[in-house]
């Protein structure tokens, strides 16, 4: 039998602005926190489990500096319906996000998400 495995890449592009060395470490914190609200809020599907489905989608997001999501756009959806409508409903949850890391005003990024059963 296979074991449901929901996966958040780690690597995703993030512009920062500051470069000091405490502007670094505050966005590897606010990352974390990013990473952890993902994993936490993401789902699989009961529909695309038992169809075995598996895909991969790439969701820029714009998030305000109190961490509210002000947009988002699926940039790469998986091709699959059950796993594609699964996205804003993820959006949803995460919003707002942690706030982001002082001097931060807004952030545009990419987000991917994965669902993969292993």
């Amino acid at each position: 039998m296979k074991h449901l495995i929901v996966l958040l890449s780690t690597l995703f592009l993030i512009a920062t602005v500051g470069t000091s060395a405490q502007a670094a470490s505050d966005m590897n914190d606010w990352k974390r926190s990013l990473i952890t609200a993902v994993t936490k809020n993401q789902s699989y599907p009961r529909a695309a489990i038992a169809r075995e489905i598996e895909g991969k989608a790439k969701v820029s997001l714009v998030v305000a500096a109190d961490g509210t999501i002000t947009a988002h756009e699926v940039i790469q959806p998986t091709g699959n319906d059950i796993l594609d409508n699964e996205i804003p409903k993820l959006v949803a949850k995460l919003n707002p996000l942690p706030a982001l890391p002082k001097g931060q005003d807004s952030l545009k990024f990419v987000l991917p998400l994965e669902w993969s059963l292993q």
